[in-house]
């Protein structure tokens, strides 16, 4: 599928920080690199969340989201089909963004670079603030939908599929999201013409291996702007029918 990372119009300097967010999400989803088309930044994608209908079994190791991982036969549920389960199109092995000698890859200037980060410095005169065990999400009992308990907004996120509605395609894409397996791909609707959003739980490859904090908190770009992109930094507007995540510290 092709997701929109920025709009031009709105968010070209943000683009970068958008985009190093989004790819940054590796568990469950594999990118390619970003591009501008028209007034949009986009990227290809696909998201490795199998379908609801697919039922396995034989010998093989089933994974959390039950994809048959190793499965000998398959069966859809929908349609009573049965045969061999073909090979996964799954990388064997996440894209990381963290490195041993502690550079970092995002995306800067449009491209995925890594990058040896500075620090940021503290503020010479900043005013004291009492801290209540530093990170307020540590031990926090936020959990995303699959009962994966902390950082739940690290492991999850909403896209922005571009599937203009007078496309055929479009219309086979949107009854593949929906076939998903939920909650690791849910919530998917058409929002307008040319875009479908659907809610993904795939984690965050800046998360640390505490797996709350974050690799990029407290560093900068080269050229001085905060690592972290502003997403993660600004709380979203809650929509009225939206309660966050279970046991969020920020609410």
């Amino acid at each position: 599928m092709t997701l929109s990372v920025a709009d031009l119009d709105d968010e070209a300097p943000t683009r970068d920080a958008l985009a190093t967010w989004l790819l940054g999400h590796g568990q469950h989803m594999s990118f390619g690199r970003p591009y501008v088309r028209g007034r949009r930044v986009l990227t290809d994608a696909v998201v490795h969340v199998p379908c609801r209908y697919l039922e396995t079994d034989g010998e093989g190791r089933r994974g959390t989201e039950g994809d048959g991982e190793g499965a000998s036969t398959a069966r859809c549920r929908a349609h009573g089909f049965t045969g061999p389960l073909p090979p996964t199109g799954r990388p064997t092995r996440v894209r990381p963004v963290q490195h041993p000698d502690g550079s970092l890859t995002l995306v800067h200037r449009g491209r995925r670079r890594r990058l040896d980060l500075a620090t940021r410095p503290p503020r010479a005169r900043a005013l004291p603030v009492i801290h209540h065990g530093g990170n307020p999400c540590h031990g926090a009992p936020c959990r995303t939908a699959d009962n994966t308990r902390g950082a739940a907004c690290c492991r999850d996120l909403t896209l922005e599929i571009v599937a203009p509605a007078y496309r055929r395609r479009s219309e086979h894409l949107e009854a593949l999201l929906l076939a998903r397996r939920s909650p690791y791909l849910c919530k998917t609707e058409r929002v307008s013409a040319d875009i479908i959003e659907c809610e993904v739980i795939s984690a965050c490859g800046y998360l640390e291996d505490d797996g709350i904090s974050c690799a990029l908190h407290g560093r900068v770009r080269p050229d001085g702007m905060p690592a972290k992109p502003f997403v993660c930094s600004d709380w979203p507007d809650l929509g009225p029918d939206d309660d966050g995540h279970p046991g969020c510290r920020l609410l």
